[in-house]
């Protein structure tokens, strides 16, 4: 049995006769091109007759047939081609089937189902199409009081697109019923394979059915590029966007039956769009500003409208706005200005070149809803790690104000109305922006700038002091200051309280500070009290650059005066001296980094009892 690569779509319907008996209808779509061209083998479109048509009650088996196609026709390619000089070339057959079948009452469902291999093999966003098999299926809902029919889709889909061109097709179907209809893009699945293409499914259960494999980013619900993306309105079943990719693509179109808010049936639809680059003479294009489905724009600052015609190869206009209330509508400027008169939604038309040998049109949605306008207030301390509560304050003449984006400008953001945010302390000016939303697709952008200072209180280095002998603090970053605890300080509400200490000890204070802005800092000092001349040398240090431990330097208390302080590396060579304790070595010589490792260094100082010392050590430089 041929395996060849031809199947290009399929669906299958019914009609309820009465006294449970259904009229099925199964319609195979193929690839009738030559072989030449790169159709569907011959053989392999033979084979398709018979078809093999399996029924499940529930899960379970219930019924095979064997059945011999009733018609055969070639589907027009629905398209209009009167300006397109590079054509592709497509064919599609469709091979009709008819099954009349009773099927005793039930309160399961019946599946009806057909498989077939393999797909047509230039298709662009299935992976390996020419080996991948197809399965068309409808379901008979469980026994009502009303026998079911199932939805009909109303139109054939055009087998050329353009690329780069506005797309609007009507999908829709009818339901004889008159079920509530709703659509969506959704799932193609396999069926049979290259070793068993004509799967005979009798005797066993209900297979369980795997979607196609797609080729990335391609998805059952993105079944094609687009910008804007092809999308399918639920309620209309309108498929509208402008692709930009070339090449041929698997869509799959379900068509969802609801009664009484009960789903009872979907029927499904799979086709494929071949996208071309047309060549086209003229295109008709109004750009869609909006990202609501073929919305032009919403409109919610104002009742006139300027509209932008971005059409192609056009030198005659003729607009429609689609106000009801009048017939003076219209006008015949390439990019015109209507004012509408009432809120509302209008479908505008624009046809290039009217009555010429090559026109065309477009329609686009134009959703007019003004007032709206986004606003917020914000209080709290403009300060770091302070919270700032933000409050909308956006209105709308007509809807609520239902969406919220904030974006506070150091990668945080919100989407409730009134969120609670605060800032490191960094010090610099944030732009906070709010996007407001309507339920009628008005949207609005309001900024503000919040300057956030930089906090730095600064109690002073850490000391060291002989007892008894004063020491003057010397903080610094604030308007007002306060040392925690006040032990031996004179004043503790000052930047610089001097203190005298009757014993010896580490004594710890906090400092706090408030700036003019009123933001609040801390830093801590350590005072650590000697019985008489100290020294304090670190036995490491790590001239990195990052702003700790950078510099080998003394601390020292009771000592007068600094007659040397000289640093060795590990042959002798003095690589640093001085005679100020201020001063420190940085790990440098000549300009150059030392390499790390050991050094030795020796200090001589005279203490205030004019006693003179010298100490010597080693201290280990660490990058």
């Amino acid at each position: 049995m041929a395996r060849a690569s031809h199947i290009v779509g399929g669906e299958i319907s019914y009609i309820c006769l009465g006294n449970n008996t259904y009229e099925f209808t199964i319609n195979i779509y193929r690839d009738c091109l030559p072989p030449s061209q790169g159709g569907g083998n011959p053989s392999a479109l033979a084979s398709d007759d018979p078809a093999f048509i399996s029924i499940f009650h529930g899960s379970n088996f219930h019924s095979f047939d064997s059945i011999y196609y009733t018609g055969s026709f070639n589907v027009p390619p629905n398209f209009s081609n009167e300006c397109i000089n590079n054509i592709p070339a497509t064919c599609i057959n469709r091979l009709q089937f008819k099954l009349l079948k009773y099927l005793p009452p039930s309160n399961l469902p019946y599946t009806i189902l057909y498989q077939r291999c393999c797909r047509n093999e230039t298709i662009n966003n299935i992976v390996a199409p020419g080996t991948t098999g197809a399965s068309y299926y409808c379901t008979i809902p469980p026994s009502t009081a009303v026998c079911n029919n199932s939805a009909v889709f109303i139109n054939y889909p055009p087998q050329i697109i353009c690329v780069n061109n506005p797309f609007n097709y009507d999908h829709s179907a009818t339901d004889p019923d008159g079920d509530s209809l709703s659509y969506e893009f959704c799932d193609a699945y396999k069926g049979g394979d290259v070793n068993d293409p004509k799967p005979l499914l009798f005797f066993v259960p209900l297979p369980a059915l795997s979607t196609v494999n797609y080729r990335s980013p391609f998805s059952p619900t993105l079944p094609m590029g687009g910008n804007p993306t092809l999308k399918i309105d639920p309620v209309t079943g309108i498929i509208s966007g402008t692709p930009n990719i070339q090449g041929r693509f698997v869509v799959n179109v379900c068509c969802h039956e609801w009664r009484n808010g009960v789903l009872i049936n979907t029927e499904k639809r799979e086709f494929q769009f071949v996208v071309t680059n047309c060549s086209k003479a003229v295109v008709a294009n109004i750009p869609q500003f909006s990202d609501e489905q073929n919305t032009y724009i919403v409109s919610c600052k104002t009742f006139t409208v300027d509209f932008v015609n971005q059409s192609t190869g056009g030198f005659r206009y003729f607009w429609d706005f689609g106000d009801p209330s009048t017939t003076m509508d219209t006008s015949s400027l390439f990019q015109p200005t209507y004012t509408y008169p009432d809120t509302g939604t209008y479908y505008v038309k624009l046809l290039v070149n009217a009555g010429s040998t090559c026109p065309d049109s477009i329609t686009r949605i134009v959703k007019v809803y003004p007032d709206f306008n986004a606003d917020f207030s914000y209080s709290g301390l403009l300060c770091p790690d302070q919270p700032i509560s933000f409050v909308d304050l956006s209105t709308a003449t007509y809807g609520p104000v239902n969406t919220w984006s904030w974006n506070f400008n150091d990668g945080n953001g919100s989407s409730i109305p009134n969120p609670v945010h605060s800032y490191s302390n960094v010090g610099k000016d944030y732009v906070v922006t709010l996007i407001a939303g309507s339920p009628y697709g008005c949207r609005d952008t309001v900024s503000k700038v919040l300057q956030i200072p930089y906090v730095k209180i600064f109690a002073g280095n850490d000391t060291i002091i002989v007892k008894n002998t004063p020491v003057q603090f010397n903080g610094s970053g604030a308007k007002d200051y306060s040392w925690n605890p006040s032990s031996f300080l004179d004043n503790p509400n000052i930047y610089n309280p001097t203190a005298i200490y009757p014993d010896t000890g580490r004594y710890t204070y906090v400092l706090t500070g408030i700036t003019e802005n009123q933001c609040i800092g801390y830093d801590s000092l350590n005072v650590i009290v000697a019985d008489g001349p100290y020294l304090t040398i670190p036995n490491a240090f790590t001239p990195n650059g990052d702003g700790n431990n950078d510099w080998f330097k003394i601390l020292a208390a009771g000592y007068k005066k600094l007659n040397s302080y000289k640093v060795f590396d590990r042959w002798g060579n003095m690589v640093f001296s001085t005679m100020d304790f201020r001063k420190g070595w940085d790990g440098t010589y000549k300009g150059k980094n030392c390499p790390v490792g050991t050094y030795f260094w020796l200090i001589t100082a005279t203490d205030v009892n004019n006693q003179e010392k010298m100490i010597k050590g080693d201290v280990t430089l660490i990058r």
